[in-house]
């Protein structure tokens, strides 16, 4: 727990200006469409007012996190929380829709991206940026145990957040099942997979890139068409999650190119 509370006091030292305390400016940002990643919550509070910021919370299906009144202090740079503060994203989400939109537009086969609980706001960024360096139609990250969009996620992607489509899903695994249904296939990175050489990765294709510790979670595995792995011909045995989708992405690229 403790490790979880030093990445949300990072997260909030990096992107404060994305950051509303008090009651009055949560509401108006629910109410303005922001879109509220998370939602802190002092414990015991149940006025009027709070019960109005959690109903519109949930209308918009925002994560809360009810939390001491002593972190809120810590956590807040204006001293005036009145109890709750709100984190909001440092840009507009997509839809799926917007994904295969894309993919149609160009002419071709959906490449997705989708990402199981990266936590670096810097892999993040660098995904999206090869993302749209290698052609992928969008990125799919999961609502809870990853970063957002955040101000630094913004920067490291070097602007092409302005052309890579971004969805925020409640759940990987069953975000996999749906697109099965529209005739994707699904390879997951994995060191104990398969060369990815000897894949296909043509067609609607989809690669899995899990967590910088963990790798992609069982479930979500389970649901993969594929576990492909990355050649390691040197003497440690992983790589940086950035630099692992970059490599994939660009397989994806040589085996769509016919090379």
């Amino acid at each position: 727990m403790s490790n979880n509370n030093q990445k949300d006091n990072n997260s909030y030292s990096e992107e404060n200006i994305h950051l509303i305390e008090g009651r009055n400016a949560v509401l108006e940002a629910f109410r303005a469409k922001k879109t509220v990643d998370k939602l802190y919550v002092q414990n015991g509070l149940k006025d009027g007012v709070i019960s109005s910021i959690l109903r519109d919370a949930k209308k918009n299906d925002a994560i809360v996190n009810f939390v001491s009144k002593e972190k809120l202090d810590q956590m807040s740079k204006t001293g005036k929380h009145q109890g709750v503060m709100a984190i909001c994203s440092a840009y507009q989400y997509a839809e799926l829709e917007d994904i295969f939109a894309k993919a149609e537009e160009k002419g071709e086969q959906p490449f997705i991206f989708i990402l199981d609980e990266i936590e670096d706001p810097h892999n993040l960024g660098a995904i999206i940026r090869t993302a749209n360096l290698s052609g992928a139609h969008g990125i799919i990250i999961p609502k809870r145990r990853a970063v957002g969009l955040t101000a630094t996620v913004v920067k490291a992607s070097a602007g092409a957040i302005n052309y890579t489509p971004v969805a925020k899903v409640t759940n990987i695994a069953q975000t996999i099942d749906e697109l099965k249904k529209r005739g994707m296939w699904f390879a997951c990175a994995d060191m104990g997979g398969e060369i990815m050489y000897d894949v296909n990765l043509t067609g609607p294709i989809g690669i899995v890139i899990g967590n910088e510790g963990s790798g992609v979670g069982r479930l979500v595995k389970e649901k993969c068409d594929y576990v492909v792995s990355i050649p390691m011909m040197g003497d440690i045995d992983s790589l940086n999650a950035s630099v692992a989708a970059g490599v994939l992405a660009y397989e994806v690229v040589r085996q769509r190119l016919g090379r």
